[in-house]
């Protein structure tokens, strides 16, 4: 496991790295026996909660295969427990092959879900985000305009697509509060308000 720091509009972004194929001592990764042991360690590692948004790499390079057992009772059972106590941790696939993608693409399908992936390159930046799966359309044009806004919340949209899009505040905030919990976009709490910006930025 590995950390380094990165600032996004004057906000410092703490990022683990966490290398899988050491974690689960294995260039191959199959099993959901095996899967929830390594989901135990990922655990382990998450139980200091961070006071500002973190994002988590799961870095799967020198991983040549991870069956969807495995990846169903790690990627997406870490991804979903984090997400659910509202943590400031952000799980991101890394350096996934095609055979890891496929996997990966196998659970989302079916689950309709998505996952956010990237390449972290040889500094450990991460490069070429993007979403693995298919938002629905509302959701879709609700993540499109966090990329777009880079910061806002659920009044915002409100406001400014009221004519063209129709929806009351409750539908955009619980949009937005969706999108949160699948760790596809950053949920910053202030006060009892909540604000939402990208998980990854241009740089």
């Amino acid at each position: 496991m590995s950390w380094h720091a990165v600032h996004v509009h004057h906000v410092r972004i703490m990022i683990m790295r966490i290398h899988m194929s050491k974690l689960g001592n294995s260039e191959v990764l199959a099993g959901a026996i095996n899967g929830r042991k390594v989901l135990a360690k990922l655990l382990e590692l998450a139980e200091k909660e961070p006071t500002a948004p973190e994002q988590v790499f799961l870095d799967f390079a020198g991983v040549t295969v991870a069956t969807a057992s495995f990846l169903r009772e790690t990627v997406l059972a870490y991804r979903d427990t984090v997400r659910r106590r509202r943590s400031n941790f952000y799980p991101v696939v890394a350096n996934a092959n095609q055979v890891v993608e496929d996997e990966l693409k196998v659970l989302v399908s079916s689950d309709a879900d998505v996952l956010m992936l990237c390449h972290l390159d040889g500094k450990g930046q991460p490069r070429q985000p993007r979403l693995l799966g298919k938002l629905d359309p509302k959701q879709r044009l609700t993540f499109d305009l966090v990329q777009k806004r880079k910061e806002t919340d659920a009044a915002e949209l409100m406001r400014e697509y009221r004519d063209t899009e129709g929806v009351k505040q409750t539908a955009w905030n619980n949009r937005l509060s969706a999108l949160a919990n699948m760790g596809l976009v950053v949920e910053l709490s202030e006060g009892r308000a909540k604000r939402y910006r990208p998980l990854f930025t241009e740089s």
